[in-house]
Protein backbone atom coordinates (compact mmCIF):
# COMPACT_ATOMS: atom_id res chain seq x y z
CA UNK A 1 0.00 0.00 0.00
CA UNK A 2 2.84 2.39 0.90
CA UNK A 3 4.67 1.63 -2.33
CA UNK A 4 1.51 2.12 -4.34
CA UNK A 5 0.89 5.51 -2.76
CA UNK A 6 4.51 6.53 -3.32
CA UNK A 7 4.34 5.46 -6.95
CA UNK A 8 1.17 7.50 -7.43
CA UNK A 9 2.81 10.55 -5.93
CA UNK A 10 5.85 10.05 -8.13
CA UNK A 11 3.60 9.73 -11.16
CA UNK A 12 1.71 12.91 -10.35
CA UNK A 13 4.98 14.73 -9.74
CA UNK A 14 6.33 13.52 -13.09
CA UNK A 15 3.22 14.67 -14.91
CA UNK A 16 3.38 18.08 -13.23
CA UNK A 17 7.06 18.42 -14.11
CA UNK A 18 6.45 17.46 -17.73
CA UNK A 19 3.66 20.04 -17.98
CA UNK A 20 5.92 22.76 -16.58
CA UNK A 21 8.73 21.86 -18.97
CA UNK A 22 6.27 21.73 -21.87
CA UNK A 23 4.95 25.21 -21.07
CA UNK A 24 8.55 26.45 -20.79
CA UNK A 25 9.50 25.10 -24.20
CA UNK A 26 6.37 26.37 -25.94
CA UNK A 27 6.68 29.80 -24.31
CA UNK A 28 10.31 30.13 -25.38
CA UNK A 29 9.59 28.98 -28.94
CA UNK A 30 6.64 31.37 -29.28
CA UNK A 31 8.85 34.20 -28.04
CA UNK A 32 11.40 33.49 -30.74
CA UNK A 33 8.65 33.57 -33.35
CA UNK A 34 7.32 36.82 -31.94
CA UNK A 35 10.69 38.51 -32.42
CA UNK A 36 10.53 37.95 -36.16
CA UNK A 37 8.53 41.19 -36.33
CA UNK A 38 9.61 43.67 -33.68
CA UNK A 39 9.67 47.38 -32.89
CA UNK A 40 12.47 49.10 -30.97
CA UNK A 41 12.13 52.05 -28.59
CA UNK A 42 15.53 52.94 -27.16
CA UNK A 43 16.83 49.61 -25.84
CA UNK A 44 13.33 48.18 -25.44
CA UNK A 45 12.19 45.60 -27.97
CA UNK A 46 8.42 45.09 -28.26
CA UNK A 47 6.25 43.25 -30.75
CA UNK A 48 2.77 44.14 -32.08
CA UNK A 49 1.66 40.57 -31.30
CA UNK A 50 3.27 38.70 -28.40
CA UNK A 51 2.10 35.05 -28.61
CA UNK A 52 3.65 33.88 -25.29
CA UNK A 53 1.05 35.80 -23.27
CA UNK A 54 -1.77 33.98 -25.04
CA UNK A 55 0.02 30.66 -24.54
CA UNK A 56 0.62 31.37 -20.85
CA UNK A 57 -3.01 32.26 -20.15
CA UNK A 58 -4.32 29.27 -22.12
CA UNK A 59 -1.96 26.94 -20.22
CA UNK A 60 -3.11 28.33 -16.86
CA UNK A 61 -6.76 27.99 -17.84
CA UNK A 62 -6.42 24.46 -19.19
CA UNK A 63 -3.78 22.98 -16.88
CA UNK A 64 -4.32 25.02 -13.73
CA UNK A 65 -2.24 27.62 -11.88
CA UNK A 66 0.31 24.97 -10.91
CA UNK A 67 2.10 25.40 -14.24
CA UNK A 68 3.10 29.01 -13.50
CA UNK A 69 6.79 28.03 -13.02
CA UNK A 70 6.78 27.06 -16.70
CA UNK A 71 5.80 30.62 -17.61
CA UNK A 72 8.58 32.02 -15.42
CA UNK A 73 11.20 29.63 -16.78
CA UNK A 74 10.08 30.27 -20.37
CA UNK A 75 10.28 34.04 -19.93
CA UNK A 76 13.66 33.73 -18.20
CA UNK A 77 15.05 31.49 -20.94
CA UNK A 78 13.81 33.87 -23.61
CA UNK A 79 15.26 36.99 -21.96
CA UNK A 80 18.55 35.16 -21.45
CA UNK A 81 18.86 34.53 -25.19
CA UNK A 82 18.79 38.29 -25.81
CA UNK A 83 21.83 39.02 -23.62
CA UNK A 84 23.17 38.86 -20.06
CA UNK A 85 20.60 39.11 -17.31
CA UNK A 86 20.32 42.23 -15.16
CA UNK A 87 17.90 43.72 -12.66
CA UNK A 88 15.58 45.08 -15.35
CA UNK A 89 15.29 41.64 -16.92
CA UNK A 90 14.21 40.13 -13.59
CA UNK A 91 11.43 42.71 -13.42
CA UNK A 92 10.34 41.84 -16.97
CA UNK A 93 10.21 38.12 -16.11
CA UNK A 94 8.18 38.89 -12.99
CA UNK A 95 5.73 41.02 -14.98
CA UNK A 96 5.31 38.35 -17.64
CA UNK A 97 4.50 35.81 -14.93
CA UNK A 98 2.16 38.00 -12.88
CA UNK A 99 0.11 39.23 -15.85
CA UNK A 100 -1.42 35.86 -16.89
CA UNK A 101 -1.84 34.89 -13.22
CA UNK A 102 -3.80 38.08 -12.54
CA UNK A 103 -5.86 37.47 -15.68
CA UNK A 104 -6.57 33.92 -14.48
CA UNK A 105 -7.75 35.13 -11.07
CA UNK A 106 -10.05 37.75 -12.59
CA UNK A 107 -11.53 35.24 -15.03
CA UNK A 108 -12.18 32.77 -12.23
CA UNK A 109 -13.96 35.48 -10.25
CA UNK A 110 -16.56 35.77 -13.03
CA UNK A 111 -16.89 31.97 -13.51
CA UNK A 112 -15.22 31.98 -16.93
CA UNK A 113 -15.69 28.80 -18.98
CA UNK A 114 -13.01 27.68 -21.41
CA UNK A 115 -15.67 26.47 -23.88
CA UNK A 116 -16.30 30.13 -24.79
CA UNK A 117 -19.92 29.22 -25.49
CA UNK A 118 -21.46 32.24 -23.74
CA UNK A 119 -21.34 35.92 -24.54
CA UNK A 120 -20.17 36.70 -21.03
CA UNK A 121 -17.13 34.45 -21.54
CA UNK A 122 -16.08 36.36 -24.65
CA UNK A 123 -16.54 39.70 -22.92
CA UNK A 124 -14.58 38.51 -19.88
CA UNK A 125 -11.67 37.28 -21.99
CA UNK A 126 -11.48 40.59 -23.84
CA UNK A 127 -11.77 43.03 -20.94
CA UNK A 128 -10.37 41.01 -18.02
CA UNK A 129 -8.00 38.54 -19.62
CA UNK A 130 -6.52 40.74 -22.34
CA UNK A 131 -7.05 44.45 -21.73
CA UNK A 132 -7.05 44.26 -17.92
CA UNK A 133 -4.58 41.50 -17.10
CA UNK A 134 -1.89 42.65 -19.51
CA UNK A 135 -1.67 46.05 -17.83
CA UNK A 136 0.54 44.30 -15.28
CA UNK A 137 3.19 43.06 -17.71
CA UNK A 138 3.36 46.34 -19.62
CA UNK A 139 3.62 48.46 -16.48
CA UNK A 140 6.12 46.26 -14.64
CA UNK A 141 8.24 45.72 -17.76
CA UNK A 142 8.52 49.34 -18.84
CA UNK A 143 9.04 50.51 -15.24
CA UNK A 144 11.91 48.03 -14.89
CA UNK A 145 13.54 49.35 -18.07
CA UNK A 146 13.02 52.96 -16.99
CA UNK A 147 14.49 52.41 -13.54
CA UNK A 148 17.37 50.43 -15.02
CA UNK A 149 18.30 53.29 -17.34
CA UNK A 150 17.59 51.30 -20.49
CA UNK A 151 14.56 53.34 -21.55
CA UNK A 152 14.52 57.14 -21.94
CA UNK A 153 11.71 58.89 -20.11
CA UNK A 154 10.45 60.40 -23.38
CA UNK A 155 9.96 56.92 -24.82
CA UNK A 156 8.10 55.51 -21.83
CA UNK A 157 4.57 56.16 -23.06
CA UNK A 158 5.04 54.82 -26.64
CA UNK A 159 6.86 51.80 -25.24
CA UNK A 160 4.21 51.11 -22.61
CA UNK A 161 1.34 51.40 -25.10
CA UNK A 162 3.06 49.14 -27.66
CA UNK A 163 3.97 46.62 -24.93
CA UNK A 164 0.43 46.53 -23.54
CA UNK A 165 -1.16 46.27 -27.00
CA UNK A 166 1.19 43.45 -28.04
CA UNK A 167 0.50 41.42 -24.90
CA UNK A 168 -3.26 42.04 -25.17
CA UNK A 169 -3.25 40.97 -28.82
CA UNK A 170 -1.45 37.78 -27.82
CA UNK A 171 -4.35 36.92 -25.52
CA UNK A 172 -7.08 37.97 -27.95
CA UNK A 173 -5.62 36.14 -30.95
CA UNK A 174 -3.82 33.09 -29.52
CA UNK A 175 -5.75 32.12 -26.38
CA UNK A 176 -9.15 31.43 -28.06
CA UNK A 177 -7.46 29.29 -30.69
CA UNK A 178 -5.68 27.19 -28.04
CA UNK A 179 -8.82 26.84 -25.92
CA UNK A 180 -10.93 25.42 -28.75
CA UNK A 181 -8.17 23.31 -30.30
CA UNK A 182 -8.62 20.24 -28.02
CA UNK A 183 -12.38 20.28 -28.74
CA UNK A 184 -12.19 20.83 -32.48
CA UNK A 185 -13.92 18.22 -34.59
CA UNK A 186 -14.22 18.43 -38.37
CA UNK A 187 -17.80 18.66 -39.61
CA UNK A 188 -18.93 15.18 -40.59
CA UNK A 189 -21.84 16.57 -42.56
CA UNK A 190 -20.52 16.51 -46.11
CA UNK A 191 -22.96 19.24 -47.10
CA UNK A 192 -20.82 21.63 -45.09
CA UNK A 193 -17.56 20.88 -46.89
CA UNK A 194 -18.17 22.98 -50.02
CA UNK A 195 -18.90 26.02 -47.87
CA UNK A 196 -15.79 25.41 -45.75
CA UNK A 197 -13.63 25.10 -48.87
CA UNK A 198 -15.19 28.26 -50.32
CA UNK A 199 -14.45 30.14 -47.09
CA UNK A 200 -10.81 29.07 -47.15
CA UNK A 201 -10.41 30.10 -50.78
CA UNK A 202 -12.05 33.49 -50.25
CA UNK A 203 -9.94 34.12 -47.14
CA UNK A 204 -6.74 33.19 -48.98
CA UNK A 205 -7.57 35.61 -51.82
CA UNK A 206 -9.24 38.55 -50.08
CA UNK A 207 -7.00 38.88 -47.01
CA UNK A 208 -3.65 39.41 -48.80
CA UNK A 209 -5.30 41.87 -51.17
CA UNK A 210 -6.84 43.82 -48.29
CA UNK A 211 -3.61 43.96 -46.30
CA UNK A 212 -1.02 44.38 -49.05
CA UNK A 213 -2.87 46.85 -51.25
CA UNK A 214 -1.78 50.50 -50.88
CA UNK A 215 -5.43 51.56 -51.26
CA UNK A 216 -6.21 51.04 -47.54
CA UNK A 217 -8.69 48.21 -47.98
CA UNK A 218 -7.92 46.65 -44.60
CA UNK A 219 -11.52 46.32 -43.51
CA UNK A 220 -12.35 43.95 -46.34
CA UNK A 221 -11.38 41.23 -43.89
CA UNK A 222 -14.52 41.81 -41.81
CA UNK A 223 -17.06 40.30 -44.24
CA UNK A 224 -14.93 37.16 -44.35
CA UNK A 225 -14.58 37.18 -40.56
CA UNK A 226 -18.32 37.55 -40.04
CA UNK A 227 -18.97 34.71 -42.48
CA UNK A 228 -16.56 32.46 -40.58
CA UNK A 229 -18.03 33.35 -37.18
CA UNK A 230 -21.69 32.98 -38.20
CA UNK A 231 -21.32 29.70 -40.04
CA UNK A 232 -18.42 27.97 -38.23
CA UNK A 233 -18.34 29.85 -34.92
CA UNK A 234 -15.00 30.17 -33.09
CA UNK A 235 -13.52 27.16 -34.88
CA UNK A 236 -13.67 29.17 -38.11
CA UNK A 237 -13.15 32.74 -36.92
CA UNK A 238 -10.21 32.22 -34.51
CA UNK A 239 -7.81 30.75 -37.12
CA UNK A 240 -8.81 33.46 -39.58
CA UNK A 241 -8.08 36.23 -37.07
CA UNK A 242 -4.61 34.77 -36.50
CA UNK A 243 -3.99 34.56 -40.24
CA UNK A 244 -5.12 38.14 -40.89
CA UNK A 245 -3.18 39.50 -37.89
CA UNK A 246 0.07 37.88 -38.96
CA UNK A 247 -0.25 39.33 -42.46
CA UNK A 248 -1.08 42.79 -41.12
CA UNK A 249 1.81 42.74 -38.65
CA UNK A 250 4.23 41.75 -41.40
CA UNK A 251 3.13 44.64 -43.60
CA UNK A 252 3.06 47.17 -40.74
CA UNK A 253 6.55 46.42 -39.45
CA UNK A 254 7.94 46.58 -43.01
CA UNK A 255 5.97 49.79 -43.74
CA UNK A 256 4.50 48.50 -46.99
CA UNK A 257 1.02 47.98 -48.37
CA UNK A 258 -1.73 49.81 -46.50
CA UNK A 259 0.83 51.03 -43.91
CA UNK A 260 3.22 52.64 -46.35
CA UNK A 261 4.07 56.31 -45.80
CA UNK A 262 3.06 56.42 -42.12
CA UNK A 263 5.19 56.97 -39.05
CA UNK A 264 5.95 54.15 -36.64
CA UNK A 265 3.42 55.35 -34.09
CA UNK A 266 0.72 55.73 -36.76
CA UNK A 267 1.40 52.24 -38.08
CA UNK A 268 1.22 50.72 -34.61
CA UNK A 269 -2.05 52.50 -33.82
CA UNK A 270 -3.65 51.41 -37.10
CA UNK A 271 -2.40 47.87 -36.65
CA UNK A 272 -3.67 47.49 -33.10
CA UNK A 273 -7.06 48.98 -33.99
CA UNK A 274 -7.39 46.47 -36.81
CA UNK A 275 -6.23 43.47 -34.79
CA UNK A 276 -8.26 44.43 -31.74
CA UNK A 277 -11.43 45.00 -33.76
CA UNK A 278 -11.01 41.69 -35.59
CA UNK A 279 -10.35 39.71 -32.40
CA UNK A 280 -13.24 41.37 -30.57
CA UNK A 281 -15.64 40.71 -33.46
CA UNK A 282 -14.55 37.09 -33.67
CA UNK A 283 -14.94 36.38 -29.96
CA UNK A 284 -18.23 38.14 -29.35
CA UNK A 285 -20.00 37.13 -32.56
CA UNK A 286 -18.95 33.48 -32.28
CA UNK A 287 -19.96 33.42 -28.61
CA UNK A 288 -23.41 34.83 -29.43
CA UNK A 289 -23.99 32.27 -32.19
CA UNK A 290 -22.85 29.38 -30.00
CA UNK A 291 -24.95 30.53 -27.05
CA UNK A 292 -28.09 30.82 -29.17
CA UNK A 293 -27.48 27.41 -30.73
CA UNK A 294 -27.13 25.82 -27.30
CA UNK A 295 -30.34 27.49 -26.11
CA UNK A 296 -32.24 26.17 -29.14
CA UNK A 297 -30.83 22.70 -28.51
CA UNK A 298 -32.00 22.74 -24.88
CA UNK A 299 -35.45 23.96 -25.93
CA UNK A 300 -35.71 21.17 -28.49
CA UNK A 301 -34.70 18.56 -25.93
CA UNK A 302 -37.32 19.92 -23.52
CA UNK A 303 -39.93 19.73 -26.30
CA UNK A 304 -39.02 16.12 -27.01
CA UNK A 305 -39.29 15.18 -23.33
CA UNK A 306 -42.61 17.02 -23.02
CA UNK A 307 -44.00 15.24 -26.07
CA UNK A 308 -43.04 11.90 -24.59
CA UNK A 309 -44.74 12.74 -21.28
CA UNK A 310 -47.91 13.88 -23.06
CA UNK A 311 -48.04 10.70 -25.09
CA UNK A 312 -47.58 8.59 -21.96
CA UNK A 313 -50.28 10.40 -19.96
CA UNK A 314 -52.85 10.74 -22.75
CA UNK A 315 -55.73 8.18 -22.74
CA UNK A 316 -55.32 5.55 -25.41
CA UNK A 317 -57.95 3.50 -27.24
CA UNK A 318 -57.41 -0.17 -27.96
CA UNK A 319 -55.60 -0.75 -31.20
CA UNK A 320 -54.30 2.81 -31.51
CA UNK A 321 -50.99 4.44 -30.77
CA UNK A 322 -47.68 4.72 -32.56
CA UNK A 323 -47.62 0.97 -32.97
CA UNK A 324 -51.06 -0.72 -32.67
CA UNK A 325 -51.41 -3.15 -29.84
CA UNK A 326 -48.03 -2.32 -28.27
CA UNK A 327 -47.53 -0.58 -24.96
CA UNK A 328 -44.86 1.97 -24.13
CA UNK A 329 -41.49 0.75 -22.98
CA UNK A 330 -41.89 0.41 -19.17
CA UNK A 331 -38.22 1.23 -18.59
CA UNK A 332 -38.26 4.57 -20.38
CA UNK A 333 -41.93 5.43 -20.43
CA UNK A 334 -41.68 6.28 -24.15
CA UNK A 335 -43.42 4.83 -27.11
CA UNK A 336 -41.88 2.06 -29.20
CA UNK A 337 -39.92 3.58 -32.05
CA UNK A 338 -39.49 6.90 -30.20
CA UNK A 339 -36.31 8.73 -31.13
CA UNK A 340 -34.83 12.03 -29.98
CA UNK A 341 -35.94 14.90 -32.13
CA UNK A 342 -39.28 13.27 -33.14
CA UNK A 343 -42.45 13.38 -31.13
CA UNK A 344 -44.48 10.16 -30.87
CA UNK A 345 -47.37 9.97 -33.27
CA UNK A 346 -50.93 9.18 -32.30
CA UNK A 347 -53.17 8.97 -35.37
CA UNK A 348 -56.84 9.64 -35.00
CA UNK A 349 -59.46 7.22 -36.35
CA UNK A 350 -60.15 7.95 -39.98
CA UNK A 351 -57.12 10.17 -40.45
CA UNK A 352 -53.61 9.68 -41.75
CA UNK A 353 -50.81 10.01 -39.25
CA UNK A 354 -48.23 12.66 -40.04
CA UNK A 355 -44.70 13.32 -38.97
CA UNK A 356 -43.97 15.88 -36.32
CA UNK A 357 -40.80 17.28 -34.79
CA UNK A 358 -37.57 18.26 -36.47
CA UNK A 359 -35.65 16.17 -38.92
CA UNK A 360 -32.47 16.64 -36.99
CA UNK A 361 -30.81 18.76 -34.42
CA UNK A 362 -27.77 20.90 -34.47
CA UNK A 363 -24.88 20.71 -32.04
CA UNK A 364 -23.90 24.13 -30.72
CA UNK A 365 -20.28 23.08 -30.16
CA UNK A 366 -19.78 21.97 -33.72
CA UNK A 367 -21.60 24.89 -35.28
CA UNK A 368 -22.74 23.09 -38.38
CA UNK A 369 -25.48 25.59 -39.11
CA UNK A 370 -28.19 23.02 -39.76
CA UNK A 371 -31.88 23.84 -39.36
CA UNK A 372 -33.34 23.48 -35.90
CA UNK A 373 -36.70 21.95 -35.17
CA UNK A 374 -39.52 23.50 -33.24
CA UNK A 375 -41.76 22.29 -30.46
CA UNK A 376 -44.38 19.77 -31.60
Amino acid sequence: MVRTEESRRAGRLSVALLRILGVTAVYWGAGRLGLLKQVTFGEAVVTPLWPPTGIALAALLRLGPGVWPGVTLGALAFVRTLGPLNTADIGIVAGNTLAPLCALLMLRKVAFRTQLDRLRDGVALVFLGALGGMLVSATVGTASLLLGGRLPADDWWPTWSAWWAGDAMGVLVVTPLLLILPRFRPPWNTRRWPEAVALVVVAAVVTPVAVMSPLSMLYLIFPVLIWAALRFELAGSAPYVLFASVLAISEATDSVGAFEGHTLVERMISLQVLNGSAALTSLLLAAIVTEQANVRLKIQEACDDLAAVVWRLAPKEPGTGPVAGRAPDPASGRAPGWAPGRAPEKPRPGTTSGRSGPEGRRSGAEGNGEEDGSCP
